[in-house]
């Protein structure tokens, strides 16, 4: 979706967000030639902060595409929110009841479209303590495996000091150094047609979450550890998450 084609409530988001992000940050951006212009992408981000979602979409957005995020389907039943949203093309989603898995559908429906669909694989910001990536959850290899769709990762550092999940620090500096870049598709070639069992979801998943973690140290430094496991906790859909 090229920004000659965004319509008046896009065009109208892009007027209320970007200006902001101009100026509380200084941006390095590379890679983004990986997010081609037409056609479906599914797109992962490492979660590093509670700003980082602003930091993408702009990214994104200067690529030349619109990125289509995933929202809990009780915003879009607001009065004025929810209409925001619809008209903006954003995804509502039901999390953790029997609607979750229809979920999948809408975000199969929006890579037909063309859509550029962004999918956080962590499924919340990382508890790593120096925010490292964590092991991803299942969705966007199921979404990929369901679609084949190139899947595009996509790193950041920086956003934390926009928002530092660890302390609730809020960053109000103009300026603040951002670096976001966008890889290859990773590669998911040997599964491709398999059937989406765990243990080939959870094998594709780390993959991603593996792809990531690599291209987040080439930009911070240092030796990336292990994916951290995040404590167990009873199963629910991941589909969407």
């Amino acid at each position: 979706m090229t920004r000659r084609r965004l319509g008046f409530w896009r065009r109208f988001a892009v007027v209320l967000v970007k200006p902001v992000m101009l100026g509380w940050t200084r941006r390095t951006w590379r890679g983004a030639e990986h997010l081609r212009r037409d056609g479906g992408i599914i797109i992962v981000p490492n979660h590093l902060s509670h700003a980082d979602p602003l930091v993408a979409a702009h990214f994104i957005y200067d690529a030349g595409r619109w990125p289509q995020y995933l929202g809990k389907a009780s915003l879009f039943r607001l009065p004025v929110i929810g209409r925001i949203l619809h008209r903006c093309r954003q995804i509502p989603v039901e999390r953790g009841t029997v609607n979750a898995v229809r979920s999948l559908d809408k975000l199969v429906a929006a890579l037909d479209a063309g859509g550029a669909v962004v999918i956080y694989p962590e499924g919340t910001t990382t508890r790593h303590p120096q925010l490292w990536p964590m092991k991803g959850k299942t969705g966007a290899a199921r979404l990929a495996l369901a679609t084949g769709a190139p899947v595009i990762p996509l790193v950041m550092w920086g956003p934390e000091k926009l928002f530092d999940p660890r302390s609730a620090r809020l960053g109000l500096r103009p300026r603040t150094p951002v670096t976001v870049v966008a890889g290859p598709p990773v590669d998911l070639s040997r599964w491709a047609g398999a059937a989406p069992s765990r243990a080939v979801l959870e094998e594709m998943t780390d993959q991603i979450m593996l792809t990531l973690r690599d291209m987040l140290a080439d930009i911070r430094g240092g030796t990336p550890p292990p994916l951290w496991e995040r404590p167990a906790r009873p199963r629910t859909s991941e589909v969407t998450e």
